[in-house]
């Protein structure tokens, strides 16, 4: 599998992350995870590991997506995340009860699920952002989940997978809803950095690509089936 550039935006800010973010999707990409989703040989107990650690994570991303909401200085920002705020808990985990009942695992099962050392870590860092930085940075540290899930779908799609639970989980990131979704916050961050001083792009940025690393880090955690040293 290869990244295909084509959709990455040609101007504003974020076509600066694309470029300065490019080695760590390529990684991404590589990744057995990703690579077993499309042929097929990843092992079922290993997705079924993903998508429990996935459920806990949409829940404190919901979250900063709330607190995204919060900060925007627009009304149609404001509407934005407070919708896909809604939507990660309930869309989303729509399409994760699905797999659960498919599986046999009750709600409790799942409810009584422990994060990961990466899920814990990853969904801390963002809930700091989203509580002490601006509005900007908060775009920044969120964004990698929206857009390299969108180019993931896509890259996948083109693949396909011979097992009908993982082309599920591909279609929807790559759906046109999706990417409708992402295209609006790709909006909404090369508009609100505009006129921002090099100092706190360089902020932003910073956020952009620890995020980005830590999708690299939750596929990789389930991959292992992670687990707590002691």
């Amino acid at each position: 599998m290869t990244a295909s550039l084509s959709t990455a935006p040609a101007s504003g800010f974020t076509a600066e992350l694309w470029d300065a973010a490019a080695p760590i999707f390529a990684r991404i990409l590589e990744h057995p995870f990703l690579r077993g989703l499309t042929d097929g040989s990843l092992p079922e107990e290993r997705f079924r590991f993903y998508v429990k650690q996935d459920a806990l994570y949409l829940r404190e991303y919901a979250r900063c997506l709330a607190l995204a909401s919060a900060k925007a200085p627009t009304g149609s920002w404001c509407e934005m995340f407070a919708a896909h705020a809604q939507s990660a808990l309930n869309v989303e985990r729509s399409l994760h009860e699905a797999y659960f009942a498919a599986w046999g695992l009750a709600p409790e099962e799942v409810e009584a699920t422990a994060p990961t050392p990466t899920t814990l870590a990853y969904t801390s860092y963002l809930l700091r952002v989203a509580g002490t930085g601006t509005f900007e940075e908060l775009i920044g540290a969120i964004l990698p989940c929206y857009w390299i899930y969108w180019e993931v779908g896509k890259t996948l799609v083109a693949t396909g997978s011979p097992n009908a639970v993982y082309q599920r989980w591909i279609d929807a990131y790559a759906s046109e809803q999706f990417a409708s979704a992402v295209q609006r916050v790709l909006d909404a961050a090369n508009r609100s950095t505009a006129d921002l001083p090099a100092s706190r792009l360089a902020v932003i940025r910073r956020h952009y690509l620890t995020a980005s690393r830590y999708e690299w880090m939750f596929w990789d955690a389930a991959y292992n089936m992670e687990s707590w040293p002691v």
